[in-house]
Order: structure tokens, then sequence, then C-alpha cells
């Protein structure tokens, strides 16, 4: 039975696990990355060598296709997996647009948050007509890294990922063709359901600006979530959980807490979120950024934070902590991440309202 073909769009830690885990689960597989400097080892050797520890994947896996050329790479998928930075969505939307065809799937991994209705804007500004289906992932399924220029470890694969395609209706189709490799996605729900149960938005920007001064002084020589989990630090991100949850009811959405996230992905409880963190052993020994220049503010802060705050803006929710840290965040990078984030507007939600809003996640139909 002939399977199915899958470009990993994007060389870095998780791009290079999942080509190499694809290939050796023995699916034609094509790695793109826009520098060729980045896949020169990969595209000599025709593979990846990926150690999965004790009870992972291991072995070389090998490529189909090691390419920079964004054309050559979507020539022959069926299955396409973005696997970079989401600050990058835009860019390889915008890339990839004129190269599309019907009956595609893309999947965003992960879309952090409105990655997915970003992506499907920035195509359609760019001229892409193709019937493609684009989804996401609401976290990364692999804890991995890079060991080398040709060489990926995996650390531990998720159970399960909700996975969710704007529209909604078209998560089934996505999971169904998915299964053969990944039968750990499950039904997200929709992509602002998805994008809303962003833990990394409440968890990264703040902890790492309010710990600012400790990051500068030990370069992050220090337990990132043990000694930087303070009380006072801890009731920061309980008002940040708070606002998000607030904003995703607004939106008729049911999002986990931070505390009941802890309690499904850890198996961890506690009487609030100081204790729940504390009560973690996988946190132990983490340690903090080594600079303050970390995707933990200029990705999490415009790509995730901002459009939860501007949801709420938009939707009559009170975010006042969510903004303290975004604009934490524009003094420390002398930056307006308000500006380049995800807002509504950018987005072009602006003149909808809810319902009108949940129809087209939900049904892909925009109103006029």
């Amino acid at each position: 039975m002939k399977k199915t073909p899958y470009t990993v769009i994007g060389a870095g830690h998780g791009g290079k696990a999942m080509a190499a885990h694809l290939a050796l689960m023995e699916f034609p597989t094509t790695l793109y990355n826009r520098t060729p400097e980045r896949v020169a080892a990969i595209k000599e050797l025709g593979g990846i060598e990926l150690d999965g520890g004790e009870y992972g994947p291991r072995g070389f896996g090998r490529l189909e296709c090691v390419t920079s050329n964004m054309a050559e790479a979507l020539e022959k998928a069926e299955m396409i997996m973005v696997v970079v930075p989401s600050s990058a969505h835009a860019d390889i939307a915008k890339a990839a647009a004129p190269h599309l065809r019907d009956g595609q799937v893309i999947v965003l991994h992960p879309g952090r948050t409105c990655g997915t209705l970003e992506f499907v804007k920035v195509l359609r500004e760019n001229g892409c007509t193709a019937d493609v289906t684009v989804a996401e992932a609401e976290t990364f399924i692999y804890a991995s890294r890079s060991d080398g220029p040709a060489q990926a470890r995996i650390f531990r694969i998720k159970e399960a990922v909700p996975l969710a395609a704007l529209p909604a209706t078209r998560t089934r189709l996505v999971l169904d063709r998915i299964r053969e490799a990944y039968p750990q996605f499950i039904d997200g729900g929709n992509v602002l359901q998805t994008g809303l149960n962003n833990m990394g938005a409440i968890f990264h920007p703040a902890l790492t600006l309010l710990n600012a001064g400790w990051i500068e002084a030990t370069h992050g020589d220090y337990q990132f979530y043990i000694d930087g989990v303070t009380p006072s630090v801890a009731r920061v991100l309980e008002v940040l959980d708070r606002e998000r949850v607030t904003v995703a009811a607004s939106l008729g959405i049911r999002a986990r807490t931070a505390l009941e996230w802890l309690k499904m992905a850890y198996d961890t409880d506690g009487e609030n979120l100081h204790e729940a963190i504390h009560n973690q052993p996988g946190y132990y020994g983490i340690k903090a950024p080594p600079t303050l220049n970390h995707r933990y503010i200029f990705e999490d802060v415009p790509m995730s934070l901002v459009p939860i705050a501007s949801l709420g803006q938009h939707y009559g929710v009170s975010v006042r902590g969510m903004d303290a840290i975004i604009r934490l965040a524009c003094i420390v990078h002398r930056t307006d991440y308000w500006r380049r984030g995800r807002t509504v507007d950018r987005l072009g939600l602006d003149k909808l309202s809810v319902t009108e809003l949940t129809t087209y996640v939900t049904e892909g139909i925009m109103a006029t």
C-alpha cells in the first residue's frame, strides 16, 4: 500500500526529529529549509540519524529529497508539516502560496495562538486559490533536540495532542489523513480552542520578564520554574491565566486552567499555582534562558500573548495583566509587539461579532 508523501518545512530541532521519524516509519519524506547551509550535511548524507532513547525510534531516516526550493518541496507532498517558530508562519505561507494544489493538508506544529487564522489570510492575500486544508496542533508532539548537523534526538512523544482545522468541519479529514503516522492527534474542537489553550503564553513571557534581573546577572544559571516561580510571580501567572480563561469564555470556549493543565499533563496537584508548579518533579533542573533575547519573549509575546489580549480587548474582557506584560516586553526589547503581533485587526477579524467569528472557525464562512 502506497504511503502518504510528507514534506517537513523547517530543519530546526523539531523539524529534523519529525522528518527523521517519518522516514523511519517509511513515509516518503522531503525536508525543506530556506537556507541551504542549514541542511547541507543532511543532503550530502541523504538523511538524518535519529536517537530515540531506550524506547523511542532509532536509526537512519533516509529522506526522498532535501531542498531549499519551495516549489520542489511541495511538488509531491500530500501532507505538509510546518515546524518553524510561529513568527515565521506568515513568511512560509507567502512562499508556499504559488505552489500549493488542491487536496494538500498543511499542519502547523504548533499554531501558538491564531496561527492558522494568520496562515489562511496570508495565503489568500498572496493569490492562493488551491483548495488546501490548514490545521494546527495545540502543542508540539515531540520533546526533541538537534544533536548535530544531521543528527536528532527524541526524548518523548506526547500521547495525546489536540488538533483543529480551519474550518473545524475539516478536522476529521486531517485526523484521518495523519492517523497512519500519528495516531496521537485528537480532535481539538476549533482553532480558537487550540489557540486559547496555549499555556506557553501564560508561563513563558511573564516568568522571563519578572526574572529579568536574575537572568542577566546569572545568564540563566538557576532553576527557571522552581527558583523563578516565587509566590508573588505565581500570583501574576494566576491573573494572566484567569484573563485567558475569561477571554475564551467570552467566545463560548471552555479553556483549561493552568492548574487543570498541570494535572492533565503531569498529574500534579496543588492548592494554588505556586504549589502545583513546585510539586512537578519534571520542572526541577530546568535552567532559565541564558539571555532575554529569547523566544519566550520575541516569539511568545507577539504570537501568543498579543492575540489573546487583542481578542479580549475587542470582545470586552479586561486584560490589564496581559497588557502589562506585553508593555514590559516592548520596553525591554525596544520594540512594539502590539504592532508586530497577531492582533484582531491584522488578522482581519475586527469586523466580526462573536457569532460571526465562531461561524468562521467552525464552518469557514466569513461574514462580509
